[in-house]
């Protein structure tokens, strides 16, 4: 009997241990599959983007990077779970707030430089899976500096009004009528990488426009353009192949993402899934938009002068008919930033240069010298008024005014 029982116990105790030994490697498993889930959705947040100082070589995601703003300089915070001045002592439920309400762990109000207004379609799910990635992220105790704001809105209770007037939380909403490709397009857009944050029109307390939606918008004199798809869209002439390609090469056959744009696909969407790609790409071309308002005639002289200063200055790269080089050289024929209402981008490169953003598909260079030190402000301002004018999509003149206000502006960073 005696060697029964024993017998029955070690098998038991053996069963106990095999159970608890396989519940501890499922935890596990989840755990990491949690991790590497909110490191995929932290990466289509692009949320090292804000919260790295890439100017100044600080570590990722320790915060510390200065955003400009109409309204003065915010720094963003350190999400490593650094104890003293990150997310050490953050819980899920507070992280989830702070993307769901934007409130911090305090209580205090987030500026929605922080683009809480987006995150706040985010699942809870998604949120905590961002949560689980960041919680292993190595500590880096980084004090951020005060954010350089004028007073009243250096006090964060006043945005609390800001939040009254212009932000709503709300879930994410799937329509029915739509496929699941186009849902999935439609999450990634609004709640993830929150295109609306750079590519809607803000009104002047910086709440996004409605009737502006993903049509362009002006931060920090760069001007994002229209990225609706559809008919009369700033991306209508792009196929959804060359969204896909665009956002995960880093190249198309219009153009190649620079500056900020070329961040945005550096960081992020050069390592998001293809399928997610072409959802993104799916939902965009969804999105028709309003016939473009005739556009007013540039003097003949204007057009003449302008002709001659492209063929001396761009037609080596660009082509004389100005089609430009697939994948090279962009095609400014129809540029959605070319002829853009707001031209500050086109000339933000041409009196600063530029260069095409490196991805692991395409690990070259390309870049367009800057001619601030060779063109006049009247001679920019023609160039760019005959290149709208003779565009595809005819858009109005520049004037010499606009270009010295863009130059004063790049002379003071």
């Amino acid at each position: 009997m005696s060697r029964l029982r024993n017998a029955l116990l070690a098998g038991t105790f053996a069963g106990a241990l095999g159970l608890w030994i396989a519940s501890a490697a499922m935890a596990q498993e989840l755990s990491f599959s949690q991790v590497e889930r909110g490191r995929y959705l932290a990466t289509a947040s692009d949320c090292v983007a804000c919260h790295t100082n890439i100017e100044e070589g600080g570590k990722r995601y320790a915060g510390g990077r200065g955003l400009e703003t109409p309204f003065g300089t915010i720094y963003s915070s350190n999400l490593t779970p650094d104890e003293a001045t990150g997310l050490g002592g953050w819980s899920r439920d507070e992280f989830y707030r702070a993307l769901n309400e934007g409130i911090s762990r305090d209580g205090s109000h987030l500026y929605p430089a922080m683009p809480y207004p987006h995150f706040t379609k985010m699942s809870r799910e998604d949120a905590d899976a961002i949560f689980a990635y960041l919680r292993t992220l190595e500590p880096v105790t980084a004090e951020i500096p005060e954010n350089a704001l004028p007073f009243p809105l250096s006090i964060r209770m006043s945005v609390a009004g800001w939040k009254l007037l212009f932000f709503d939380k709300v879930d994410f909403a799937v329509d029915p009528d739509q496929s699941q490709e186009w849902n999935r397009g439609r999450y990634l857009v609004d709640a993830l990488a929150h295109c609306g944050a750079c590519h809607t029109g803000k009104n002047l307390l910086g709440a996004d426009k409605e009737d502006e939606y993903l049509r362009g918008g002006t931060l920090d004199n760069w001007y994002a353009p229209n990225i609706r798809g559809g008919v009369n869209g700033g991306l209508a002439d792009w196929e959804a192949e060359d969204i896909v390609r665009f956002l995960g090469e880093g190249r198309s056959r219009h153009t190649a993402p620079m500056q900020r744009m070329g961040e945005v696909v550096g960081l992020s969407t050069q390592h998001l899934r293809d399928e997610d790609l072409m959802a993104i790409a799916v939902y965009l071309k969804s999105l028709d938009d309003a016939p473009r308002e005739e556009a007013e005639a540039p003097a003949q002289a204007r057009l003449e002068t302008g002709e001659a200063i492209y063929f001396d200055n761009c037609a080596a790269c660009h082509s004389a008919d100005r089609s430009g080089v697939p994948d090279i050289f962009a095609s400014l024929e129809s540029s959605n930033k070319l002829t853009a209402e707001d031209p500050a981008t086109v000339i933000r490169i041409i009196l600063g240069g530029a260069r095409a953003q490196q991805t692991e598909a395409v690990p070259s260079q390309i870049a367009m010298p800057g001619f601030a030190w060779k063109l006049t402000d009247q001679q920019v301002a023609d160039v760019v008024t005959y290149l709208r004018a003779v565009s595809d999509r005819k858009a109005g003149p520049v004037s010499a005014g606009e270009v010295e206000d863009m130059r004063e502006h790049l002379e003071e960073k």
